[in-house]
């Protein structure tokens, strides 16, 4: 993939809409940033006060000149994003990550989205429907309410499967385990983003189906550019996506990569978590 340098886009809010409590799309006019970003990218947004670090968000939509941002409100930070209005300015940096490697051009793809991992999964979910090929998005959240923005992916041509841990919509329980028994239909390739117990499960199902997996992975960055290597987690020695150090210890076939640098989107089988 071609690896676009990440910069400063100095964004006019355009639209902002809370599809459910606490949850937030805001959608900004950033035509470089549409045009440069790669399905299961983030970028950097800072809040406008600049008294708060940035946080780092998934480019949700990416279409013309317009991009957005959906995130839910857990802190100061994000509370200041969700709080902006049309005609606000907004400064971002991105977009950053290496995203979803899309290059094999599968034909079959479970989707797995859990919570705000919704995000950045929006934008590979459009380019393979509209490529031709049969995208099952498994959506799991802890109540119905929060299955925001589902309808997105049945209007992209998504087959639906949804789980709530309350059992307001869909599968009653965890939606790995919806996966695990409907997709004995084998999908040729399996993308996830969502909290790290949900995706360890989404891997451990992807190695029991005999299918490779690609996991976003969710972690708070102190930078964003690999900088202060506060973000890292082990991958296989052998993994392309390896950096040359720093080491775990020289008899490990395991060494430290950056989630915000090297990932977020890191193979599930080459994880060493």
């Amino acid at each position: 993939m071609l690896d676009l340098p990440a910069r400063v886009h100095a964004a006019l809010v355009t639209d902002r809409r809370e599809p459910a409590p606490g949850v937030f799309v805001i959608g900004f006019d950033a035509p470089e940033l549409v045009r440069d970003t790669r399905p299961g990218q983030y970028l950097m947004a800072i809040p406008p006060s600049g008294e708060r670090c940035a946080t780092a968000l998934g480019v949700y939509e990416a279409e013309g000149k317009r991009a957005s941002i959906l995130f839910f409100v857990t802190g100061k930070r994000t509370r200041e994003l969700s709080e902006l209005h049309p005609g606000d300015r907004l400064d971002l940096v991105g977009p950053l990550g290496n995203g979803f490697d899309l290059r094999d051009d599968p034909r079959d793809v479970a989707i797995v989205a859990g919570g705000v991992g919704v995000a950045s999964v929006l934008l590979p979910a459009q380019r393979l429907a509209r490529s031709g090929a049969r995208v099952r998005f498994y959506y799991g959240a802890r109540t119905a309410r929060l299955l925001v923005d589902a309808d997105r992916f049945a209007d992209a041509g998504c087959e639906l499967l949804l789980s709530t841990d309350d059992g307001t919509a869909g599968h009653y329980g965890f939606i790995t385990d919806l996966l695990a028994r409907t997709a004995r239909q084998l999908p040729d390739a399996i993308l996830a983003c969502g909290p790290t117990p949900m995706l360890r499960a989404v891997g451990r199902v992807a190695g029991e189906l005999g299918v490779r997996a690609q996991l976003s992975l969710e972690e708070t960055f102190a930078c964003g550019v690999g900088g202060c290597w506060g973000c890292v987690v082990p991958v296989a020695r052998s993994s392309a996506q390896a950096p040359a150090f720093p080491q775990l210890d020289g008899e490990s076939d395991a060494v430290n990569a950056r989630i915000c640098k090297e990932g977020p989107v890191f193979w599930a089988d080459e994880l060493r978590w």
